[in-house]
């Protein structure tokens, strides 16, 4: 009896043991089913904001492709002439808002990019006969990366000449005016329609090559009157244009020039009239000194531009700069030029500036400089100017 009633409260204290584990097994499962749970949420909650993140960085990767894909710019300047010529005893004193450029860009890819220059000069361009305005399309290229060290371009671009031709923004050089030499003999701004190459053949030595329509000069041969600037052109005769660059050195560039046009009149004259023109430009920089200097002429291949002298022009013209800080820098520049050289007469012009910049930012700048000029001509004043780019 005794040992049934033993194993009767056995019995029932593992029962009752048994029910206590079996409860305390469900509490468990349920706190390991509700921990699952949390975790569950958890996980949607982390890929919900996942996908956000990776949609947020979709849209801002885009808006950056978009906003870096195509590109606006430009620059202008504003110029006060004030000059006496001596010779006739007259003033000049203008004031001139010389120059309003635009320019757009796209890329279209990593390799492909279009860029284009819109300009308008002297404000207001109209058939008034007292508007000295124009409207001027100065580029309209593509250009493409064929490799690293191979590029090219086809439509209207500046010609790779000089110094000032293809780098002509207001804070980029010293003096209100741009360069007599460059702008005479050149002459810049030059541009033509075409089909050009750049090779970089080695760091810090490239290649220019270029196939474009060319000038057309009337019977006086002035050079800067035969640009056509690509308006319905005459292209009997293209021009061929090379550059060599060194830039290997630090604060050291080196470059030279080529052209060759077969006819400079495009078979409007009587004879043909064939025309080369050399240009070499030398720039130097050691810390805040800076020295340019540049030689150019064109020899023309006709009896009518000899009978006027002007088978021979040519222009030189040395710059020394220094710039105190990043505000204020100082120069001086001789120029001398000649459009009749080949007469032998003493028909050279001779133009001394010397003055100062002030950057009142990087990209825009205010300009002051004193003029002499002497030779053939004689005059002296002064200019004021402000420009900007962006």
């Amino acid at each position: 009896m005794k040992k049934t009633l033993l194993a009767t409260a056995l019995l029932g204290l593992f029962a009752s043991h048994q029910a206590m584990a079996s409860e305390e097994t469900q509490e468990l499962r349920k706190i390991i089913a509700q921990q699952q749970q949390v975790l569950k949420d958890l996980e949607k909650r982390l890929e919900a904001t996942e996908q956000r993140v990776e949609q947020t960085a979709d849209v801002v990767e885009a808006s950056a492709s978009t906003k870096s894909a195509t590109t606006i710019g430009g620059y202008g300047e504003l110029h006060y002439n004030n000059i006496h010529n001596n010779l006739n005893d007259t003033d000049k004193k203008e004031m001139d808002f010389h120059r309003f450029v635009l320019f757009f860009g796209h890329e279209f890819n990593d390799k492909t990019r279009f860029f284009s220059e819109l300009e308008v000069e002297h404000v207001i361009a109209s058939h008034e006969e007292e508007d000295a305005g124009e409207v001027e399309l100065e580029q309209a290229y593509i250009e493409h990366d064929f490799s690293d060290s191979l590029t090219g371009k086809a439509g209207l671009f500046l010609m790779p000449v000089g110094i000032m031709n293809e780098t002509h923004e207001p804070p980029a050089f010293y003096g209100v005016e741009r360069n007599p030499v460059e702008k005479n003999i050149l002459p810049v701004t030059w541009w033509e329609g075409g089909l050009a190459l750049n090779v970089k053949a080695a760091p810090g030595l490239a290649f220019d090559a270029a196939v474009t329509s060319g000038l057309k000069v009337e019977e006086d041969f002035k050079v800067r009157g035969g640009r056509q600037k690509v308006s319905e052109a005459a292209a009997e005769d293209l021009a061929y244009t090379g550059r060599v660059k060194y830039t290997a050195v630090p604060g050291l560039e080196l470059a030279a020039t080529l052209q060759y046009q077969s006819d400079i009149a495009q078979s409007s004259l009587a004879d043909s009239a064939s025309a080369t023109l050399f240009s070499a430009h030398a720039i130097y920089s050691i810390q805040n000194f800076t020295v340019k200097a540049l030689y150019a002429q064109w020899d023309i291949d006709n009896a009518a531009a000899e009978a006027l002298g002007r088978d021979k022009q040519k222009g030189f013209y040395i710059e020394p700069a220094y710039r105190f800080n990043e505000k204020v820098g100082i120069f001086a520049r001789y120029n001398e030029w000649d459009n009749e050289a080949g007469n032998g007469n003493d028909t050279e012009v001779t133009q001394t500036n010397f003055g100062v910049n002030y950057w009142l930012h990087e990209n825009v700048v205010f300009k002051a400089d004193y003029e002499i000029v002497g030779g053939a001509k004689d005059a002296d004043g002064f200019n004021l100017g402000v420009g900007y780019q962006f």
